[in-house]
């Protein structure tokens, strides 16, 4: 049976990862594409995949991309109305939500209220708005698909499982490039030494978040909210060769794993195709020359984006909403080289200390929380 799907962020890594996987299966029909300003990728994805819209942020590259596509049939909206008019297309039945950053939160939203299913690569989402995500989910009877490697697994595992028999959540963490590194160590590093993971082809942004351990942190928040464990049952593991991509130990002490080479394909198709599995091309782990996997703990007074992200979390209210935000500033500031890679830390401590929780927000008070958040970090770094 043929699925129709929509792609939040389809020149990303995720997005073009998805359409890799619609590419090697004949029987899924994009609707909707979108994109941020990559309009050259975008031009060649609707020339392909032939959706009846596409989503353009910025609103004079759309302008353009709608003359370029003048000869095919296909929509060019844009701006927040653009990826709102995308993420509830009436054809569409699952809406990949791959966009880096608080801009999915409001289609995401708006999608499920459209009865969309939604297979979540953009960990914003649940970091900052999870209290208001689970709950509406389960009102509209929408599946929420984690794409995310290492939720996939735990989605995996629990597969056939009764929830309440779940003990623990064991999140495995690579280490990312500077493992086995201190403080000192840290200080100087490069940019180009931050994007040089050892496992994963990811974006710039998640490989930096990847680089402090921000990333571990925000899927232990997310790992929160998608399986409603408490951060007490929920335990980071360092595995160096990213080969187990998480784990839960069950009451009765079972821990259920899921192997896999590093290949974001596998959770991406399994989300769109769930339950079933289907023939993915690839390598396959070679357990003959497989000689060990090993563990660490992560080193949490090293790398303080995880234990600041469990602190956000427990805190709980706004104040995830600071902790994303304070960072993905930050990175941002770090990748153009106007702050070091400490600095990304200090942003978070600074920006978490000095902000009063709202205890309940809505969504405007999410937003409006993200938005002063960018404004202070303007001011601290400002030259």
């Amino acid at each position: 049976m043929e699925k129709t799907i929509a792609i939040l962020g389809s020149t990303g890594s995720i997005g073009t990862q998805t359409l890799e996987v619609v590419r090697e299966n004949k029987d899924i029909r994009v609707a909707g594409l979108s994109a941020g300003r990559n309009i050259t990728l975008l031009e060649k994805q609707i020339r392909e995949f032939h959706p009846s819209l596409a989503a353009v942020w910025d609103e004079e590259q759309a302008k353009i991309l709608a003359g370029r596509v003048s000869d095919l049939e296909v929509k060019v909206v844009s701006g927040m109305d653009g990826l709102l008019e995308l993420a509830q297309m009436e054809e569409s039945q699952i809406l990949v939500t791959a966009i880096v950053g608080m801009i999915g939160i409001r289609p995401t939203i708006a999608a499920i209220q459209a009865g969309k299913d939604i297979a979540l690569a953009n960990k914003e989402t649940l970091v900052t708005a999870g209290h208001l995500i689970m709950p509406m989910a389960s009102e509209k009877g929408v599946q929420i698909l984690p794409v995310d490697s290492e939720h996939s697994a735990i989605f995996q595992a629990i597969h056939g499982e009764d929830k309440r028999e779940i003990h623990k959540l064991l999140i495995t963490a690579s280490g990312g490039p500077f493992r086995g590194k201190k403080r000192e160590d840290l200080e100087h590093v490069k940019v180009e030494d931050a994007l040089k993971h050892p496992n994963w082809a990811m974006g710039q942004k998640i490989t930096i978040d990847s680089a402090t351990l921000v990333n571990k942190g925000l899927e232990v928040m997310e790992a929160k909210w998608l399986f409603d464990v408490d951060l007490d049952h929920i335990q980071v593991v360092v595995q160096p060769k990213s080969i187990i991509h998480s784990m839960v130990e069950f009451v009765d002490g079972a821990v259920m794993a899921q192997l896999g080479t590093p290949d974001m394909k596998l959770p991406i198709q399994y989300a769109l195709y769930y339950p079933h599995r289907r023939y993915l091309p690839g390598e396959r782990l070679d357990f003959k020359t497989l000689t060990e996997i090993t563990f660490e703990e992560p080193d949490m007074e090293t790398f303080l984006g995880l234990p600041m992200a469990m602190e956000a979390s427990r805190r709980g209210g706004s104040m995830p909403t600071v902790f994303n935000a304070a960072n993905e500033r930050a990175v941002a500031k770090f990748l153009h080289g106007q702050i070091g890679f400490l600095d990304i830390y200090r942003s978070i401590r600074e920006a978490m200390d000095r902000h009063q929780v709202i205890e309940h927000p809505g969504l405007e008070e999410i937003l409006e929380t993200e938005a002063k958040t960018y404004e202070w970090m303007e001011s601290r770094w400002s030259v």
